[in-house]
């Protein structure tokens, strides 16, 4: 089972960075477009471990799909240098970076917007990470049919 994870809100704190940046910065309309700004987002409760899980589960080929910032150039790097801070070289090779997630192919996408980048256009299902119906990790994790021996 192919399974995307979204980066923003979903692995990393985007809102509270997003919300901190805007209050310290008001001449900023776009707070993400600073620099550093994708670098320095906290990890979410959980994540880290959910990831090991999804990268050790037999029947999950697990990637990390995530769209740039069109504010923010920088958004590319930034984000790669996040995966391999929080999460380690080995999801490197699982990152992937697209403005419309629509285009992959899978089974499950984890995703804390239900539209705007494409999501609404993904083939498999949705999980809309946040929501009433998956409002965590450990929900998402009792979502997901896993195969560990």
């Amino acid at each position: 089972m192919r399974v995307y994870i979204d980066m923003d809100g979903v692995l990393c704190d985007f809102e509270t960075a997003f919300a901190r940046d805007k209050a310290l910065f008001t001449d900023t309309a776009y707070p993400q477009s600073r620099e550093g700004f994708y670098l320095n987002l906290s990890l979410i409760p959980g994540a880290q471990d959910a990831m090991n899980v999804l990268l050790t589960a037999d029947n999950i080929d697990p990637f990390i799909l995530t769209a740039p910032s069109i504010y923010n150039p920088l958004s590319y790097t930034e984000k790669r240098l996040w995966v391999e801070k929080h999460l380690g070289f080995k999801w490197v090779r699982r990152l992937i970076i697209s403005p419309d997630k629509s285009l992959l192919k899978g089974d499950v996408l984890i995703d804390d917007h239900n539209s705007g980048r494409g999501q609404e256009g993904f083939e498999g299902r949705l999980l809309h990470f946040g929501s009433q119906q998956c409002p965590d990790w450990k929900t998402v994790l009792s979502t997901i049919p896993l195969n560990r021996f």
